[in-house]
């Protein structure tokens, strides 16, 4: 398949999203998010990938396919070559400098590597995931997975990584939990995402930096950008090489197995659709931290 194939959708309706928290998986689930976790070397579970694993013969069935893959040097080369468009298409609109502002209001050095290292574990960590949501959708779709080859297998870093600390919406005080209300009408989504929870670990950073980023949203500008990044995340995950052989037919009788396909297909639809997005507002915030002042 080519990636206009796979066009942009934006979801009518947002489809109920129930997903499996980590605390809450036990037995093989736990395995499997243990796995998913090393694989893609991220310290978190996403909400793609927890939505994903309320259906368990689905999710078992795509993990198991693309766990051989994601410690080739073609997945790896897939990621960085992601998160190179990604930060291409945020660096268009010239994000502002953050840093001294935040100086101003009494962030040291040291608060603000804090700041740049945990966006560091996102603008790394949703390549792996959006690239996973891609090749999801394409395959329950009809289209299938045609990359060819198995590609080097690379060493696994060391397991030294840390789950990031989470505002979640009970911890918000008032004002985090207006924000977080401003976050989820400007993005037409019913939950935050993990990023910004963390983010909102340094309230008074994530303040400044939202309220820079949400008039980009709102520009005519940024959905071309984003359907760019939506369109080079089809075309790598599709490229990546099919070591198991799985075929649309297979995942979408492990999906049905769960549920009816199409409810399973919504929910890959709107991940599919909010990824792209979510990794240019982080390259945006990155861009801010790391932009020296003129």
């Amino acid at each position: 398949m080519t990636p206009d194939q796979l066009q942009r959708l934006r979801p009518n309706s947002i489809p109920p999203i129930r997903p499996v928290p980590e605390r809450a998986a036990t037995a093989d689930l736990a395995r499997v998010y243990d796995r998913t976790k090393r694989g893609f070397g991220v310290p978190w579970m996403g909400v793609v990938a927890m939505a994903f694993a309320h259906y368990p013969e689905f999710y078992q069935r795509l993990w198991s396919s693309i766990e051989p893959v994601v410690a080739t040097n073609a997945f790896g080369d897939a990621c960085r070559e992601l998160r190179d468009c990604v930060e291409a298409q945020a660096g268009v609109f010239a994000p502002p400098a953050i840093s001294a502002r935040l100086a101003a209001i009494g962030y040291d050095t040291t608060e603000v590597t804090q700041i740049t290292t945990c966006n560091e574990v996102f603008s790394a960590g949703n390549m792996p995931y959006l690239l996973l949501a891609s090749l999801a959708r394409a395959l329950l779709e009809g289209h299938e997975w045609t990359g060819r080859g198995h590609g080097s297998t690379l060493p696994r870093p060391a397991d030294d990584m840390t789950h990031p600390v989470l505002m979640e919406p009970h911890h918000a005080d008032p004002e985090t939990a207006a924000l977080y209300d401003d976050i989820r009408e400007t993005l037409g989504l019913p939950f935050v995402n993990t990023d910004y929870r963390a983010f909102a670990r340094w309230p008074s950073y994530f303040n400044l930096a939202w309220h820079d980023l949400k008039p980009v949203i709102q520009s005519t500008a940024y959905e071309p950008a984003v359907s760019l990044i939506h369109s080079r995340s089809v075309a790598l995950a599709v490229a990546l090489p099919n070591v198991t052989s799985l075929s649309s037919e297979d995942l979408i009788e492990a999906a049905a197995r769960d549920a009816d396909p199409a409810e399973v297909l919504a929910v890959v639809q709107l991940f599919q659709w909010l990824l792209p997005g979510l990794a240019f507002n982080v390259a945006y915030f990155r861009a801010q931290l790391i932009r020296s002042t003129l």
